[in-house]
């Protein structure tokens, strides 16, 4: 299994009137955390798309426990339980505060996809060598 953590303080415009994290703000947390572990592993998006490798969100899944507020430090966890194989990668995500509360946990998946085609694909060849030491 791979996992990596990304750390996002909450900025007082991502809160709504209630004073809590807006609820479509998560999905923004979990794309942030989506870049950087891609990142942390030596790639990234614009890596893929030189290589003509696009990666459209295809559906997306959040469940809100606890609310995250102005000012928190939060922790946005990203898990793959699974080395992609075919034209699916499943990203499942934690959202933590900083006594280790769970706020919020998530789901999306994604599309592996010819730029210029649109048409599916696998997971680019140099992104799963990355990842594939996480899941021997």
């Amino acid at each position: 299994m791979f996992s990596f953590d990304t750390k996002i303080r909450v900025r007082y415009a991502e809160t709504d009137q209630m004073g809590v994290v807006y609820h479509g703000n998560y999905f923004q947390y979990f794309e942030v955390a989506r870049a950087e572990s891609i990142r942390h592993l030596g790639l990234t998006y614009a890596d893929m798309e030189k290589m003509g490798v696009i990666m459209p969100v295809i559906e997306v899944q959040c469940r809100y426990l606890r609310p995250a507020r102005y000012d928190d430090l939060l922790t946005v966890r990203i898990m793959l339980h699974e080395l992609p194989v075919n034209h699916k990668v499943e990203f499942h995500h934690e959202i933590l505060n900083e006594q280790g509360e769970l706020l919020a946990t998530g789901k999306v998946l994604l599309y592996f996809m010819e730029a210029a085609s649109f048409k599916r694909t696998v997971i680019p060849e140099q992104l799963r060598l990355c990842l594939a030491p996480f899941f021997s």
